[in-house]
């Protein structure tokens, strides 16, 4: 393992644990409210589709933030960039508690979402600095059994504090994460890439890295397996407050109960890779995340039309968002030990696929919202059929 001096080996378990925590931004700042849609469609007077695209703009600056972090981090180290990020956060999720309008909320969440791209792919990018590549893949994996419990406790929590508080509770607890995030980064957390390892180029040329790695057919492959993947998720991010809670009538709670198994499922799928990634290897890994996220979608798609099928979608959903556990630490690992240079920006890259992609079906299923559970199933198809092929692309290309 090559640890860098900033990082002691006694403190490497809270190092892992922060900088879980750190990649936990994204998936705590959606899925802590999804409970409260509906309560925020009626206290904005807002319809459906407008309090869905606080998700989906949310995802598309997400994408972008993190497209400008990378390179400028490669450039300028980790820590400074870092704790920008996080000050705008707070700021924007403070505007987010304030908003009396739809409109504002939307903004509100675009300029959130900007700010916690930062720590999303920054807290990757520091974990290359410390660890050789297969290290840092397991790392990864430990790191998202940490983010896992953003997306397990987080409904529920915001299904605790929409009855306690109302909608804005939930973003309260946003702004409170965003400020204790703040304080841990500026303390615990000390610059990871040294200056002697920081790129020397104009930020131009840096930003340049991304053309190179889009015509990469094996940087393409992995960011598609991925973010393909990521966007399945999205796709029942958006869709399934509404199946689970207007067609089959669940209550808030009961459908953060569905939702925090799945989130189970991701934490399991990432312990499994820990285990096995040094003996079977990342792209082997990948590769069963991938056949089995399409396996899942395939069973979804063929019952979401059949009365009594509610057992069935509920495999088919914790299936499909499992994998993406498998795919995540693993596409990213081996997307950065292929550009060890520039890991700022192939993480970056790597995120604002998954974000940008998970952005694309969010509004998909937004769109062709129809009153059933189609509309999220299909897009879960074509999302985890891409991810498959973008895997058969990254095989190929590397032999």
């Amino acid at each position: 393992m090559k640890t860098s001096p900033a990082i002691e080996p006694a403190r490497e378990g809270r190092f892992i644990l922060l900088l879980g925590a750190l990649v936990a931004f994204g998936p705590l700042a959606i899925d802590l409210y999804l409970p409260a849609l509906p309560a925020m469609a009626t206290g904005l007077a807002a319809s459906p589709e407008a309090v869905q695209l606080t998700i989906t703009v949310f995802l598309a600056g997400f994408s972008l933030g993190m497209l400008f972090y990378g390179p400028i981090s490669d450039r300028y180290g980790r820590r400074t960039v870092m704790l920008s990020g996080i000050a705008l956060f707070v700021v924007a999720s403070l505007a987010c508690v304030l908003a009396t309008a739809v409109e504002f909320l939307i903004a509100a969440r675009f300029m959130q979402a900007l700010g916690g791209g930062a720590a999303s792919v920054l807290a990757r990018a520091v974990v290359r600095d410390v660890y050789t590549p297969t290290e840092a893949i397991r790392k990864l994996s430990l790191m998202a059994m940490v983010t896992a419990i953003a997306p397990l406790l987080a409904p529920l929590l915001g299904s605790v504090l929409l009855a306690q508080f109302g909608w804005r509770g939930t973003f309260a607890a946003v702004l409170v994460w965003g400020l204790l995030s703040l304080l841990v980064v500026w303390f615990q957390l000390p610059e990871t890439l040294a200056a002697e390892r920081r790129g020397q180029l104009p930020l131009g040329r840096a930003f340049a890295i991304y053309g190179s790695l889009l015509v990469d057919p094996v940087a393409l492959g992995l960011l598609l397996a991925g973010g393909m993947s990521f966007a399945a998720m999205f796709a029942y991010i958006t869709g399934g407050a509404f199946y689970f809670i207007e067609l089959q009538h669940f209550s808030p709670m009961a459908f953060s109960l569905v939702f925090a198994a799945n989130a189970l499922g991701i934490f399991a799928a990432n312990y499994l890779n820990s285990r096995l990634v040094r003996s079977r290897g990342p792209a082997v890994m990948a590769g069963v995340g991938s056949g089995l996220g399409f396996a899942g979608a395939v069973l979804l798609a063929a019952v979401i039309n059949l009365p009594d099928a509610l057992p069935a979608v509920i495999a088919g959903l914790f299936i499909v968002v499992s994998m993406t556990g498998l795919l995540g630490a693993n596409c990213v690992g081996l997307l950065m030990a292929r550009y060890p240079q520039n890991a700022g920006a192939a993480a970056a890259l790597f995120g604002a696929s998954q974000f940008g992609l998970g952005m694309l079906a969010s509004a998909a299923v937004s769109y062709t919202h129809d009153g059933s559970g189609r509309p999220m199933a299909w897009a879960i198809l074509a999302t985890t059929a891409a991810s498959l092929a973008g895997y058969l692309l990254f095989r190929r290309s590397q032999r």
